[in-house]
């Protein structure tokens, strides 16, 4: 029977799909509430990065280990309620006259570790729900509708921006979260409990133990060493690429989202691609030149120049083919 037959998985389906588009959302949009409304610089649009930067690594470190010691569903359920609470605050801040960059960072910082958690309390809690040997399935399901999300969420962002100002935009992603809990609260198969855990070791120690798994893997070091070093300098790229766009190439919000879909068009071009590539090269030789080639692609940006429809299609052509690598 197909997934689209299981009431349950399309609930859970239905709910992360608008919450995929209202995440994209805000990850336009409030890096446009520092910069248009409070008039951020490099250094500040730096600690926005950095305070989302911090909870993904802080809570990565820890949130499979204490998923595993958890029941699933609720988690998922209070991890979107409390991140609609702290997107709630944001606009309300902002019409009581009380917005400052310090909400910003604190808001970015808590909801990257929630959102963390949730991811690995998703990959853990999804098995139960439709089977292990449905699991691929129900994953390709999601990953299409967050390919979808990536090539509007940022246009409907951008348009959003100009039509009702930068943290009133930021509303779709805290209703976005709503939704997500209540698709996931009227889920009716129960959740099998967690087994019984023969040995409780502290969480440091377990936590150990997989960072030493990792070190002596031959491949999950240097993809992990591959993914460390590409989100560090990948964070330079984006503490600057809102900034750049429009203050000194004079795109609007909306040409931003615009520009930045282009790159969700470039991402679901290349996860068409991926199947084909790997098999004519290899997954090694698909993976190393694939990098490579995102890296010099991405030198597009910074030569986009001219008038404004040609420095928007350079740095559309940029986006699209960095992200399809």
């Amino acid at each position: 029977m197909s997934l689209w037959r299981d009431a349950d998985f399309v609930k859970l389906w239905t709910g992360q799909t608008v919450s995929q588009v209202g995440s994209v959302v805000t990850r336009t949009a409030l890096p446009l509430v520092a910069l248009i409304v409070l008039g951020a610089g490099p250094m500040e649009m730096a600690l926005l990065v950095v305070a989302s930067s911090a909870g993904v690594l802080l809570v990565g470190l820890v949130a499979g280990v204490w998923v595993d010691r958890l029941r699933r569903r609720p988690l998922l359920i209070a991890s979107d309620i409390v991140r609609a609470a702290l997107l709630f605050a944001i606009p309300v801040a902002y019409a009581l006259g009380a917005l400052r960059l310090e909400l910003l960072y604190l808001v970015a910082f808590l909801v990257a570790s929630l959102s963390t958690l949730f991811r690995s309390a998703y990959y853990a809690y999804l098995p139960s729900l439709v089977g292990p040997d449905r699991v691929l399935e129900g994953n390709s399901r999601i990953a299409t509708s967050e390919s979808i999300a990536e090539v509007g969420g940022p246009g409907l962002a951008g348009g959003l921006v100009q039509l009702i100002t930068a943290p009133f935009a930021i509303l779709v992603d805290a209703f976005s979260f709503v939704v997500s809990a209540a698709s996931l609260a009227l889920i009716r198969a129960p959740e099998p409990p967690r087994p019984a855990r023969s040995e409780r070791r502290p969480l440091l120690q377990e936590l150990s133990e997989g960072v030493a798994t990792v070190h002596r893997h031959a491949l999950l070091l240097p993809m992990t060493g591959s993914s460390v070093t590409n989100h560090f300098f990948g964070s330079f790229y984006a503490s600057l690429y809102a900034l750049f766009l429009l203050n000194d190439l004079g795109l609007s919000p909306f040409l931003l989202g615009i520009v930045i879909s282009a790159g969700g068009v470039g991402s679901l071009v290349g996860s068409v691609l991926a199947t084909r590539t790997t098999r004519r090269f290899g997954i090694g030789p698909a993976v190393v030149g694939c990098a490579l080639a995102s890296s010099a692609f991405g030198i597009l940006t910074p030569l986009a120049t001219g008038p404004l429809v040609v420095a928007t299609l350079i740095s559309a052509a940029a986006e699209s083919a960095h992200a399809a690598d």
